[in-house]
């Protein structure tokens, strides 16, 4: 079986869950003989790179590289000159390419581009997102029509008009993989174009993969998606992290970490973990928070943290990447994700497979899966603080939830993950 893939994130670029589920599920399929390409926007240069290192490179035409990557020996990658990158909003696009502009007197040319409408006057990317992901549509339809596939794979709503386009010119059946929603992203307050292009793609899919049941629901009741159509594959986590680091016991510390490690977006609730601190530092001083991210609310988040008199306490990194996460969860005595809509949630995984108890939202995929966790509503913050106290301050409960939680991780694997997408596949392919 062939699977031709199309995604906007992947290492050795990464900057959030969807690459890390990318990553993970494309190794397990790998692993098990299927032949993947997979497409997706160029690579950015190798001092960001984490997970993996190229193993060969060489270039393509029109824009479009191949490559390989350890681990991976039966996937090719397919880069695209594109300007897409992850977790992008309309709006940050703009701004990338007005940078673009001012660095660079012209964009590198790309001759094939002219003939199909995709340049105009030495600026080879779209005008705006929405463009520019109808470009990389149209890029992906010459891919495709240099390769062999029997599925196409769509991950998430940038590469789904590539996806439709894809199986529209092959006939080939279109998977359409939702890692989020705009109603995660955006709440009640959508882009209506983002919106569209959600719904037309997994309207013009053969089968629908959900990362979890509640956005499952999210996709039935909101995009009019059939029942039938819509099955939940779960996200898993590497096997391979370290085992519980016989110095971490030693470090010696006067202040609890608390730790938030996320996107500091909406989505992801920080001003809940704000407040939450606020109530358990009126009871215990000698607590740290410490928020690891980036996002567009981060300027908002320190200045809230300092209008609640509480900017002494809450420590901001920034965005970590590589070996400075594991840093960062062997300091924590505790990791919260307040998620307001959170479609599945691997950080937590990571903080169990680094011997962290958490807490997480009850508005997360990931609480459907996690038992030894403790679950609060997202805007519970009293409660939330309560549990906060509740761990910091015993350390058998601590204990209990850092045993059986990363227990309970050692039980997941991408095998499994990528056994029900080819289940899935599979079941597309079967004679009528």
């Amino acid at each position: 079986m062939k699977i031709l893939m199309l995604g906007w994130e992947f290492p050795p670029f990464i900057s959030g869950g969807l690459g890390t589920a990318c990553y993970g599920l494309t190794r397990a399929m790998s692993q098990c003989g299927t032949e993947i390409t997979f497409v997706l926007p160029k690579p950015v240069s190798s001092e960001y790179t984490s997970h993996v290192k190229l193993a060969s490179l060489k270039p393509g035409q029109a824009g479009i590289d191949y490559y390989k990557l350890a681990g991976f020996e039966n996937v090719t990658f397919r880069t695209i000159a594109s300007g897409i990158s992850p977790y992008q909003r309309p709006g940050e696009y703009e701004e990338m390419l007005r940078r673009i502009r001012e660095q660079t007197q012209a964009i590198s040319t790309l001759p094939a581009m002219e003939s199909i409408g995709m340049g105009q006057g030495g600026d080879h990317y779209g005008s705006n997102l929405f463009d520019e992901v109808q470009r990389y549509a149209r890029l992906a339809a010459l891919v495709a029509q240099q390769e062999e596939f029997d599925i196409v794979h769509a991950h998430d709503w940038m590469t789904y008009p590539a996806g439709i386009t894809v199986s529209a010119l092959t006939g080939k059946p279109l998977v359409i993989h939702v890692h989020s929603t705009e109603f995660d992203r955006s709440g009640e307050h959508v882009n209506q174009r983002v919106y569209d292009i959600e719904r037309q793609g997994i309207h013009a899919a053969t089968q629908v993969i959900a990362v979890s049941y509640l956005t499952r629901q999210i996709i039935i009741n909101r995009y009019g998606a059939p029942p039938e159509k819509v099955s939940v594959v779960y996200n898993a986590i590497d096997r391979n992290g370290k085992a519980l680091d016989p110095a971490r016991a030693a470090i010696q510390k006067d202040e609890k970490i608390v730790l938030f490690l996320g996107r500091i977006t909406m989505q992801k609730g920080p001003e809940y973990f704000l407040a939450a601190a606020k109530k358990v530092l009126e009871v215990m001083d000698n607590v740290k928070f410490v928020m690891a991210g980036s996002g567009d609310m981060i300027r908002r988040t320190i200045e809230l943290a300092a209008e609640m008199g509480i900017g002494h306490k809450v420590l901001f990194t920034g965005f970590l990447r590589g070996g400075d996460v594991d840093k960062i969860f062997r300091m924590a005595d505790l990791f919260v994700m307040p998620s307001v809509s959170e479609p599945f949630g691997l950080v937590p995984l990571e903080a169990l497979r680094n011997d962290v108890p958490v807490i997480i939202s009850k508005q997360s995929g990931v609480a459907e899966i996690l038992t030894h966790a403790l679950k609060v509503d997202f805007w519970d913050v009293s409660e939330m603080a309560n549990k906060i106290i509740a761990v910091l301050r015993h350390p058998p409960l601590q204990a209990t939830l850092r045993e059986h939680g990363n227990f309970e991780v050692r039980k997941l694997s991408w095998s499994d993950s990528a056994q029900q997408c080819l289940d899935i596949y599979n079941s597309l392919l079967a004679p009528v």
